[in-house]
């Protein structure tokens, strides 16, 4: 697997909940390639809880659709919006788990129409959450102007 590197690290006004490193109150995510798949591994805490010690469910979404988005980001190298997103909840999953694992992966492409499924995994490798996320992606010149966005890479590219 191969570190995404972040292209926004250092955009001014840069403060996504769902991946920038310094937003004191976001999730904090990172990402790898491997092969087909975007990967993050997360650690859950208790100030996401819903329940009791049970991670929240729209937290779960906002990992869920912030994976896809990296989806789309690197394999098409292009910014996109979530225009649906359909969410299965098949078992909680505890926010003193050690580390989950987020996986998604594109499933099908009609022009500027991306359809990205995803799992998220607890630590004994179950799928406890499912999504498919449809984006419209910008296209990729629109998405350099207008969204400060020159692609993803790995580490090593």
């Amino acid at each position: 697997m191969k570190k995404i590197i972040n292209p926004f690290i250092n955009l001014e006004g840069y403060n996504c909940f769902g991946c920038a490193p310094n937003n004191p109150f976001g999730v904090k995510m990172e990402f790898y390639e491997d092969g087909e798949d975007i990967v993050c591994h997360w650690t859950p805490r208790s100030e996401y809880q819903g329940w009791l010690d049970t991670l929240h469910g729209g937290i779960q979404s906002v990992l869920l659709d912030e994976i896809c988005a990296w989806a789309l980001m690197r394999k098409l190298q292009t910014a996109g919006v979530t225009s649906k997103m359909e969410t299965r909840f098949l078992k909680p999953v505890s926010t003193n788990d050690t580390m989950i694992t987020l996986r998604a992966h594109i499933a099908e492409q009609k022009r500027n129409i991306v359809i990205i499924d995803a799992t998220l995994e607890n630590s004994a490798g179950e799928i406890c959450s499912q999504s498919r996320c449809t984006y419209f992606a910008f296209p990729q010149e629109k998405a350099k102007q207008e969204m400060f966005f020159s692609g993803c890479l790995t580490e090593g590219e």
